[in-house]
This record gives C-alpha cells, structure tokens and sequence, in this order.
C-alpha cells in the first residue's frame, strides 16, 4: 500500500507520514450500515472525567461491522474497499448473494469482485471464515472469537493475524500477535488470512494538531504537576517521585504493576503470557 511523505516545507511536515490509501475503491458509504457516534469526551452519565486526555476531534460516524459472519453458506461478493475512521483496518462493503449487504474488516490483497463466503466447507482462502478447527495448522487467521457465535474479539487490527500451532481434543492452539499463546474452542469462527493496510504501522503524524483531529488531548507528566493533582508533583525544581515505585494520580502502583485479576477464569486457557 505504501505511505506518502511530504516536502518539508514547515516543521511539521517534515516528518508527516501518512497512508496513500491505495487499496481504497470508494469514498462514499453505505448508508444504511452507518450511525451517528455522540462523543462524551470521555465523561460519565455524572460528567465526570473518568477517560482523561480525551476532546475535541473531527466528527465521525460509526460503520457497522460484521464481526459474527453467520451467514453460513451464501456466498457474498465484495463491492468496495473503504477508510474507516474508527480503526486502524480498512473495510470491505460486502453483497450477499440474497441482496443483504454488510461490512466486514478487509483482509490483505483482497480486491473488489472476490467473491468469500462464510461455511464450513470453504476453500481455505482469504476472507473466508470458517470454525477454527477446520483450517490446517500453521494458516494465518484474524476475526477470531473467544466464545461461538460471540463475534470476532482478537486480532482486527491493520496488519496483523495470528498463527494456528496446533490442536487438542476439543481446543486449537493459536498464537496471538502480542506473543501469547492460547487455546480456542472448535466451536468458534476464525478469517482466513491477514488484515490488510498494513503499512499503518510506518505512518507518522507529525505534529501535536494531528492528535488533536483524532480527539486525543495533550499528556501532561505527572512530575510537572502540584502536589496536590498527582503523587509525583510538588517539591523546587526537578524533584524524584519520592515513592518505592513510581504512582497513579490516585496512588497506586504503576509501570509494571500487573492489574490482571489472578482468579480470572480465562487463565487456564493462556499457555504462554505474552510477557
């Protein structure tokens, strides 16, 4: 797909990287399959800030994607290949042969007229969903579920897939993205294939007005902060955060501190952390 840089006329184009959105086919999307998204700014039902750093930001609307692909054995044709605002993939608007349409995201090298369908029997070919214990170990896979007919939950991020490692009595062994390395049940559905624009991972934004279009606020240090916003403010000039360990602005511990809940009941399902 490739990226685009700019001449370096001001500071912040001198390091401004972004997509050429190549694989892009139309600019228009499909209306029913669009809602409006009401931005809270990262505010609670009270209007307190419980998401800091949150603001501001171009408006957007929400695409309907189809994470469940339960239409088995209809085979569906794609129509366009569009930008997503709301993610780093790209998405593919989808007919079915029965005239339903949907999105789904757009898997690598898939092209306007595929023609992918979601069945048990189908070719072990990109875009095709199938349950995880059909397709052959070492195939690359994304769109995967934790739970059948839960939706798709691991791995819909541009660029990446997961590797199937093998199988057990009623689980298939795969290999997450992050390293981690855990089972599936035979039940759940799985894509075949890598999600496409992978080239995301190289842009640059370039300047600090580029997070602002994507609604993200500025961070500020707690260490530049008063002492009584943050544990780590306070003192004369550049001071130590003065604990064991470095806190949250509520005091608890932070870089490296594990938050998982150790009774978690998928635990027995990870083989190996992703640590």
């Amino acid at each position: 797909m490739g990226t685009k840089k700019y001449k370096p006329n001001t500071p912040g184009f001198r390091q401004r990287q972004i997509n050429r959105y190549d694989e892009v086919t139309s600019l228009r999307s499909e209306k029913a399959l669009v809602k409006p998204i009401n931005s809270k700014a990262g505010r609670n039902n009270q209007g307190k800030v419980t998401l800091r750093w949150r603001g501001g930001g171009n408006r957007r609307k929400y695409r309907i994607i189809d994470f469940k692909r339960l239409k088995f054995d209809v085979p569906a044709t794609i129509m366009n290949i569009e930008y997503d605002p709301n993610r780093s993939a790209n998405i593919a608007l989808i007919y079915y042969k029965d005239g339903e349409k949907a999105y789904i995201v757009a898997p690598l090298k898939s092209k306007v007229g595929d023609v992918i369908v979601s069945s048990s029997k189908a070719e072990i070919k990109a875009g095709n969903t199938l349950p995880i214990n059909l397709i052959p170990i070492g195939s690359l896979i994304h769109n995967i579920e934790l739970k059948a007919k839960g939706g798709a939950k691991l791995v819909r991020s541009a660029g990446c897939y997961a590797t199937i490692m093998g199988r057990q009595e009623n689980y298939v062994t795969i290999k997450l993205p992050s390293g981690e390395v855990r089972l599936i049940h035979n039940n759940c559905l799985a894509t075949i294939g890598q999600i496409g624009n992978t080239d995301n991972r190289n842009t640059v934004k370039g300047k600090a007005g580029a997070s602002r279009w994507i609604g993200k606020r500025p961070k500020v240090r707690g260490s530049v902060m008063n002492a009584c916003d943050h544990p780590h403010g306070g003192g004369e000039g550049r001071a130590p955060v003065g604990h064991a360990s470095p806190r949250t602005p509520w005091g608890k511990p932070a870089l490296g501190y594990k938050t998982r809940n150790k009774k978690k009941h998928s635990k027995k399902y990870i083989i190996r952390k992703r640590t």
